[in-house]
């Protein structure tokens, strides 16, 4: 199981962020989870939203260089060793992260949610729903 993620290729300057953010505010789009990297010239944002193909059309729209890739999101405990855990899971059936954010934490019921993108999609996804983690659709995040 996996979400879409865009992600966009944003210029290192005053304002680009306030403006994509803005676009999709204004378009009625919601951002679930972000995560931005940057270089001196440029980052590159990535986001979970709650409509991904009306982000993609929008930012594209205004000239913004825009992918969508399939990651996971997997729902955690939020306690010590609770990442541990899912790392573990992955270690052991030799998957690489090659990378992962924080989406939100649900402090109602002490889990945290992250966005992972990984070597090798069904095999994580078969060993974390097998160690009994919980994958997230696209359509749960939305409703989160």
């Amino acid at each position: 199981m996996t979400v879409k993620q865009l992600s966009v290729f944003v210029e290192n300057r005053p304002g680009r962020l306030s403006t994509i953010t803005r676009l999709l505010g204004d378009n009625g789009v919601n951002i679930r989870a972000m995560s931005i990297a940057d270089t001196k010239d440029f980052g590159i944002l990535r986001l979970i939203v709650d409509d991904s193909e009306k982000a993609q059309k929008v930012l594209k729209g205004e000239n913004f260089a825009v992918t969508i890739t399939n990651v996971m999101a997997i729902k955690i405990l939020d306690q010590p060793g609770g990442l541990a855990d899912a790392m573990t899971c992955l270690y052991k059936d030799n998957i690489s992260v090659e990378y992962m954010y924080a989406a939100f934490i649900n402090a109602t019921d002490g889990t945290a949610y992250l966005i992972l993108r990984v070597d090798k999609t069904d095999e994580a996804v078969t060993a974390l729903t097998e160690s009994g983690f919980k994958l997230v659709s696209d359509e749960e995040l939305k409703s989160l």
